[in-house]
């Protein structure tokens, strides 16, 4: 049997990592859709902090069983992270189209990538295929319109970060969910109950908590734990821009599980087109963007520490003395 080359791995690794963040990002969309319109929990900002809860509570573990190591991350660098984190949560519903060009100009700009022709013209079909099928009624106004602005760029700073820590600190998705899983429940136990509150004006502790609530709500923070490490483990892998381009696949797939699940009301034939639009997108896309010249970096090298600045340094000293 011929061994498995480098690159062959690389593939199953990814399309594993892929597909880990896909069932349980339309599993989580699905239960939560249950959990709202079923048992009228609408309280999404507290359930979010209940994720992030759950998520801590893995992180630890894992730490206990020495799959995370020690690691540091600047409280500066967190502190931006979460903010940028816990904005896009509370909006990024809104105007989640606009989230490929805000990550396309944030990889131009701070990464320098250059994407070819065919991978803008890709995306662009993308775009068209999920506005097909999702936006029905465009109604704009200021609060709806900054809620939006917010959202975007907030939730595409987020998952730029995501890419850029974990390459600048050398952390894994393990190593970084462990730091801000923790800043994140925290923030959104306290904030989540006063924000659902304004939103819905509704107390989070006056929902009549029964069983069948209690194990929907379970299997949502449960769920999450998969979500939210697949998601740092795919952004970490990929970029931005490739998260969100096969991230709109999950849209596809939550409208074809709402079909089934909860009635074919919406089914309709420009939903259907606009699928097979954006499918071909995506992998016009991923043809695209895997040719030379499709995506590349033209001149990129990431901000040093002040500690690595000392070690090169120390290090050109060294070799001074030797010679």
């Amino acid at each position: 049997m011929a061994p498995v080359s480098k690159a062959d791995k690389k593939v199953a690794v990814d399309a594993a990592a892929w597909m880990f963040n896909v069932v349980t990002s339309v599993g989580i969309i699905n239960v939560n859709k249950a959990l709202m319109a079923t048992y009228g929990y609408s309280f999404a900002t507290t359930l979010t902090g209940l994720h992030f809860a759950f998520t801590t509570l893995m992180t630890i573990v894992l730490r206990c069983l020495g799959y995370i190591h020690p690691s540091h991350l600047p409280f500066p660098e967190l502190l931006r992270f979460i903010l940028f984190a816990n904005f896009s949560i509370v909006g990024m519903n809104i105007a989640k189209l606009s989230m490929i060009p805000v990550s396309c100009l944030l990889e131009m700009v701070l990464d320098k990538i250059r994407y070819s022709r065919d991978t803008k013209l890709s995306i662009g079909l993308v775009l068209v295929g999920v506005g097909v099928c999702t936006v029905t009624d465009v109604i704009v106004n200021s609060k709806g319109f900054l809620a939006a602005f917010v959202a975007v760029w907030s939730t595409s700073l987020q998952q730029y970060y995501v890419h850029y820590l974990q390459r600048k600190y050398s952390l894994s998705s393990f190593n970084l969910l462990g730091h801000t899983a923790p800043a994140q429940a925290a923030t959104l136990l306290v904030v989540g109950p006063f924000l659902d509150y304004w939103l819905t004006e509704k107390r989070v502790d006056m929902f009549d908590y029964n069983l069948v609530s209690v194990l929907f709500i379970t299997l949502s923070c449960t769920i999450a734990i998969g979500t939210n490490l697949s998601q740092f483990i795919c952004i970490g892998r990929f970029t931005a821009v490739s998260f969100q381009v096969l991230g709109h696949m999950k849209t596809i797939l939550v409208l074809v599980m709402g079909f089934f699940f909860f009635g074919r009301e919406g089914l309709n034939l420009h939903v259907v087109i606009g699928m097979i639009i954006a499918v071909l997108g995506m992998i016009w896309y991923g043809n695209a963007s895997s040719k030379p010249g499709g995506k590349e970096r033209r001149s990129y090298s990431l901000p040093t520490t002040r500690q690595q600045k000392l070690g090169a340094a120390s290090d050109s000293d060294d070799n001074e003395d030797k010679s």
